[in-house]
């Protein structure tokens, strides 16, 4: 027998082919980032000069000799703005958008505090925290006492300041013609202690108006503000009226506490003179803390 033979190749089993891995998506083109114009980057920036001097630091400067020695006309200053906490006057035109002071606190007698200045409560005024409320404030011969004390006051050597556009002797009692033929005040300075240490310097120019007053005691929610200048200050003194005296001082009147010396000048400088920016300055004020 013979055997049959298949001439038909088997079939071969096919090679599986592995799907193709698909094509990756095209990426998202990336959005350019639109740059703001110039009207929206400034209403942005003044948000931010707005937030940062309503809460934070904001600039005064010092328009009269009511605080010498400690501040001269001239000396520019960045005061604290949280101490005291906020109220409407602590907001740009005193907007009126806070019914009342939040985050309240109590200045610390000897502080120096910006406040607008009653009656008006319009304009800035600065001078040193003396009577808080509860306090008994008073001057006799010139020596402030407080709650029937007599705050101790020792003579110290005379503040001498040189006499510049932004300077003038009181009177003539106080000129004095330097070797060099330049001229400088020289007014009487003394050093007050307050019952809780603060130490500062004072004038005391003689015998004026203002160095005997009758005791006043300072009611809750008030203070009793007097310039470091004491015969040369509208003050807590004097009562409130336009261009005169502040009388007794609302804590809601407070917008900050003077922090740190930016700038000072003599008021000698020339806008188109470059020059005469640095030679006005006066170095040894700037920096200077309180």
């Amino acid at each position: 027998m013979t055997a049959t033979m298949n001439d038909t190749p088997e079939a071969s089993s096919p090679t599986p082919v592995e799907p193709a891995a698909p094509a990756p998506a095209p990426a998202k083109p990336k959005k350019e980032k639109k740059e703001d114009s110039f009207p929206v980057f400034l209403i942005k920036l003044v948000i931010v000069v707005a937030i940062f001097r309503s809460f934070i630091f904001s600039p005064f400067n010092i328009p009269s000799e009511s605080m010498l020695p400690r501040l001269e006309n001239g000396d520019y200053l960045l005061a604290a703005k949280w101490p005291y906490g906020y109220s409407s006057y602590s907001l740009p035109f005193s907007a009126p958008l806070l019914p009342k002071r939040i985050f309240a606190s109590q200045p610390e007698r000897g502080d120096i505090a910006i406040f607008k200045a009653p009656p008006g409560n319009d304009v800035d005024y600065i001078k040193r925290v003396i009577g808080l409320p509860g306090d008994t404030v008073q001057m006799i011969d010139g020596v402030l006492h407080l709650n029937g004390q007599a705050v101790p006051k020792v003579k110290v050597e005379d503040f001498v300041i040189p006499v510049s556009p932004n300077t003038d002797c009181l009177s003539a009692e106080f000129v004095v013609t330097e070797a060099d033929g330049s001229q400088t005040c020289h007014y009487p300075q003394f050093r007050e202690t307050l019952p809780n240490g603060k130490s500062y310097n004072v004038l005391d120019l003689g015998q004026r108006d203002a160095d005997n007053t009758v005791p006043v005691v300072v009611p809750e929610g008030q203070l009793f503000m007097m310039g470091d200048n004491r015969d040369n200050s509208m003050d807590s003194r004097f009562p409130a009226m336009e261009g005169g005296g502040i009388g007794l001082v609302p804590q809601e009147n407070l917008v900050g506490r003077a922090t740190v010396m930016m700038w000072s000048t003599d008021g000698s400088a020339n806008w188109f003179l470059p020059w005469t920016w640095f030679t006005a300055a006066r170095w040894n004020r700037i920096g200077g803390t309180f």
